[in-house]
């Protein structure tokens, strides 16, 4: 029996995750995400209660405000963003377990200590900017200037080597073995003669393989003498062994996960000029009179019709009564507020875990990294604490500039969050300088964030797997009475700021269509 626009979105409003896709197939959106919302009716002043003021929370209250909502926004820092937050001079912060920590950067210098690039694929995440007057510029990602530093007992063990000479030699040595497997009959793959030549052919062009289909070095992995006017033709250096790539660990899985291929880090990449705040700092200033600052929220609490919020603030404890409520905190902070949600939700709350992860910003006099060894932007991939080192994409060929020391993840961030900060910093420095001996004379100042042991936030990312993407995951999709959830850990877009964006979008459709539909007020879950 067929069923009107209404019955049908009514029936996908009780899904934030099926109501956006409904609203598209109905015809009333449009296909691609990059537009503003065009939902109908009226919201009629209903009161929606936002916990978190981060992306997602935020930019729900804008999208209902539109929409003719009342919004309260509660959040328990005393700034906005959530863990989208740029570290500049005088920013705090105070882990678990230590003391106070001030930024002490030069004015106008600054590090992503939250997400610190954008896909170009993202296309809400750059609507967003747009419309709210952000502007961006390229982020570099993919630099094969930058190193490969494997400590180890290895051949090339203890020495930084550019990205691009191990890229080139590995990809040279696989391809000339399965030209030859090819060549030699030894792959069955159903190949006509014409078409094991073309494909050996590809391999020799992918490869940089001669015509015997062997490899040997060609400028495609750099000079080691540059070319230059006159005689100066350039000099290349010999290839790497295969072998004492592999015996040196830089074919293991702290390098080998190649960036340009991954469908998240392919360029073209960007970020926010002054730092990826200022998306969150746009937001905050179309919602700023909603935002109730400090407020530290203790019970959520579903009523047999509306929400009810306790916190507490400078003044001692509170309550806030409204219609709906979205909530948009962090799972493991959620996870210690006292509620009465459904035994699925509550379980999904408590077992869903979140990336254990690390950043330190380091403050140099001069961009070393640029003006003696010509990187601009980019990763150096490391198998020591640090994991990684970004390059800044911004400011290039400027007086001084900031590193990202390191940034780690799992047991290795876990272990270096156990230090205290001056532990941290001085890590950060004798491992940096093994890559870059400049880092003694050069450093002036750092900034370290833990951000599982940050209080309002406890952890990067929600981490899903096959199974609890079926489990807990969905259990969260469906609001529990008046309560919706939002943010990254609701989406398949984690750690992303499009993820939060995202979320937003169809928790707010879903919470529309919900309260235009007059039959449809407070289900009993």
């Amino acid at each position: 029996m067929p069923i009107s626009r209404r019955e049908f979105l009514t029936t996908a409003g009780k899904s934030a995750i099926a109501a956006y896709p409904a609203m598209m197939a109905l015809g009333l959106l449009k296909p691609a995400p990059a537009h503003a919302f065009e939902l109908t009716g009226n919201g009629n002043n209903k009161h929606i209660i936002i916990l978190g003021a981060g992306l997602s929370g935020m930019t729900a209250a804008y999208e209902l405000g539109k929409l003719g909502y009342r919004c309260t926004i509660l959040e328990a820092r005393n700034r906005a963003g959530g863990r989208c937050w740029s570290i500049r001079k005088g920013a705090t912060l105070q882990e678990t377990g230590q003391p106070l920590q001030t930024a002490k950067f030069d004015e106008g210098l600054y590090f992503n200590a939250g997400p610190s690039r954008i896909p170009h694929h993202h296309a809400l995440t750059l609507h967003y900017c747009k419309e709210l007057g952000v502007p961006i510029q390229v982020y570099n990602n993919v630099n094969e200037a930058a190193y490969y530093f494997s400590e180890g007992k290895g051949p090339l063990s203890n020495k930084k080597i550019r990205i691009r000479e191990i890229h080139n030699d590995v990809r040279g040595y696989i391809t000339e073995m399965l030209a030859k497997a090819i060549d030699q009959h030894q792959v069955d793959a159903g190949l006509t003669k014409e078409d094991a030549q073309k494909i050996i052919e590809y391999l020799r062009a992918e490869g940089g393989l001669d015509i015997d289909k062997l490899y040997k070095a060609s400028n495609r992995r750099g000079y080691i003498e540059d070319a230059g006017a006159g005689d100066k033709a350039g000099k290349i250096a010999d290839p790497y062994k295969l072998a004492d790539i592999i015996q040196s660990g830089l074919m293991d899985p702290d390098f080998y996960n190649v960036a340009e291929y991954t469908y998240e880090l392919q360029m073209t990449m960007f970020q926010a000029i002054g730092g990826n705040d200022m998306i969150a700092k746009a937001l905050e200033k179309k919602v700023a009179p909603l935002i109730r600052f400090g407020c530290e929220v203790s019970a959520i609490q579903n009523q047999p019709e509306g929400v009810k919020i306790t916190y507490k603030d400078k003044f001692g404890e509170k309550q806030l009564e409204g219609d709906l409520c979205i909530c948009t905190l962090p799972l493991p902070v959620l996870s210690n507020i006292q509620h009465n949600f459904s035994s699925d939700v509550s379980r999904a709350i408590d077992y869903i875990p979140y990336m254990i992860t690390g950043k330190m910003g380091l403050q140099f006099k001069r961009r070393f990294w640029e003006e003696d060894e010509h990187i601009y932007g980019g990763i150096t991939h490391t198998n020591n604490e640090l994991t990684q080192i970004f390059y800044p994409s911004n400011d290039y060929l400027g007086k001084k500039g900031i590193l990202i020391g390191y940034y780690n993840f799992h047991e290795t961030a876990d272990k270096v969050s156990a230090l205290s900060l001056q532990q941290r910093q001085q890590l950060a420095l004798e491992k940096g300088s093994l890559i870059h001996p400049q880092y003694a004379k050069e450093f002036e100042t750092g900034f370290s964030i833990s951000w599982h042991k940050t209080p309002y936030s406890m952890g990067g990312w929600a981490l899903y797997n096959a199974e609890t993407r079926q489990t807990l995951y969905k259990a969260m999709l469906q609001p529990d009475k008046q309560v919706y959830f939002a943010g990254e850990h609701m989406t398949y877009l984690n750690a992303w700021m499009a993820g939060a964006f995202e979320s937003a979008r169809s928790v707010v459709t879903a919470v529309h269509a919900r309260v235009t539909d007059q039959r449809l007020k407070y289900p009993k879950a």
